[in-house]
């Protein structure tokens, strides 16, 4: 199948879930999750939690029109100076997905694997990723994507790499303050944790206590998706009693998690913003005995966050679309460095959002009722 039809294909399959989505929300009658109504830890049997009607809403149709200008552009250029790079902030699974997509950009870009460099920090240390930089530099690295551990001390870095004329792209978290500040490429995470926090008001029916936790409380992605996930439960009867940064460990997320339910009993919701912190929260409420009467929305869609929406422990999760930010990042950097910063701006910028920088990858929810669409188009991606 050509690259056309893949993404074509992909916007369709995205507008058909949408569509779907649409028809559960309206009907009203989606299944409750499974396991919901059954006995927690107090011995007390809960309602369960109203259904949430999912939206499987993504940036694909415009995506696919900047990626078909960009590869137009390209067309008969040289690309043989090209050598990119996508770097995240952790081994994880959500990561799997943005690997294919920039490695089926390089592919549809015709660039070698020697050209396309991708890594993940397997222990998400800082360290790690400023290792592979320094390796990267000694390479020749013409351009690289990145999710940064530490914006703050990535911000000398990219100062440097930039000066030098390499071109940097914020994926996944925007980069403000450095001179990568004006183009990411992501989630807009203010709207993606909007949509976490009327979920999580939906789930609790407006009243309760929610704690927070994520691997990393200074992180642009993070401060911006709890931000939105507050500001979504303003109106409601819904606390937020804390805010716990589990430094990209899903072990000392699940270790926070049932600290948190042993010694707050009050306690009926909890948001894990990071990918790995939706399994992990799983996982304490299963060991604490509330699955029934603790809540939780989840960011992204590990493959355990989805067998625990599946078994209805998790109410629902956030969804992004980090194979665009892959794919398309891969176009993005191979323009920058054949046509030039200015020419490949002038080709992005009207499919940025009103801030003028973002451009978008999507955001939507995965709920139970429309899990098996949303599995359906990873797997026509190849994500599966």
């Amino acid at each position: 199948m050509g690259t056309r039809t893949i993404r074509i294909t992909a916007a369709c399959a995205a507008a058909l879930l949408v569509a779907t989505a649409a028809a559960c929300s309206k009907n009203g009658s989606g299944s409750s999750p499974s396991g919901t109504g059954s006995t927690g830890s107090g011995g007390a049997t809960s309602a369960p939690p109203a259904a949430l009607a999912g939206s499987i809403t993504f940036n694909q149709d415009n995506l696919a029109k900047l990626d078909a200008a960009l590869k137009t552009a390209l067309a008969g250029k040289d690309l043989s100076g090209v050598n990119i790079a996508m770097v995240v902030n952790v081994a994880a699974d959500y990561w799997k997905a943005g690997q294919v997509g920039f490695q089926k950009g390089c592919s549809d870009l015709g660039l070698s694997g020697s050209k396309c460099t991708y890594y993940a920090p397997p222990n998400g240390k800082l360290t790690e990723q400023n290792s592979e930089m320094e390796t990267l530099r000694s390479q020749g690295v013409t351009g690289y994507a990145i999710s940064a551990i530490d914006p703050t001390s990535a911000a000398g870095t990219i100062h440097t790499d930039v000066q030098h004329g390499v071109s940097v792209l914020a994926i996944d978290s925007p980069l403000p303050g450095t001179d990568a500040a004006s183009l990411y490429l992501g989630t807009p995470n203010y709207t993606a944790g909007q949509q976490a926090g009327l979920a999580m008001k939906q789930v609790l029916g407006g009243k309760g206590k929610v704690a927070v936790l994520v691997g990393s409380l200074t992180a642009a992605n993070a401060t911006q998706r709890i931000q939105g996930f507050e500001d979504a439960l303003k109106g409601s009867s819904i606390t937020v009693a804390q805010k716990v940064n589990d430094n990209l460990s899903a072990a000392t997320a699940t270790s926070d998690a049932e600290t948190i339910l042993a010694n707050n009993p009050d306690v009926n919701g909890l948001y894990g913003v990071y990918s790995y912190d939706g399994p992990a929260l799983a996982q304490a409420v299963q060991s604490a005995g509330k699955s029934s009467s603790v809540h939780i929305v989840s960011d992204d869609s590990d493959a355990q966050t989805l067998g625990f929406i599946k078994s209805g422990v998790i109410s629902g999760t956030v969804v992004q679309m980090p194979y665009q930010q892959g794919y398309t990042g891969a176009y993005i950097l191979a323009a920058e460095k054949v046509l030039g910063k200015d020419a490949t701006m002038a080709l992005v910028k009207p499919y940025l959002e009103s801030d003028g920088s973002t451009l978008s990858s999507g955001v939507g929810l995965v709920t139970s009722a429309d899990l098996s669409g949303y599995q359906a188009l990873e797997t026509q991606l190849g994500i599966s």
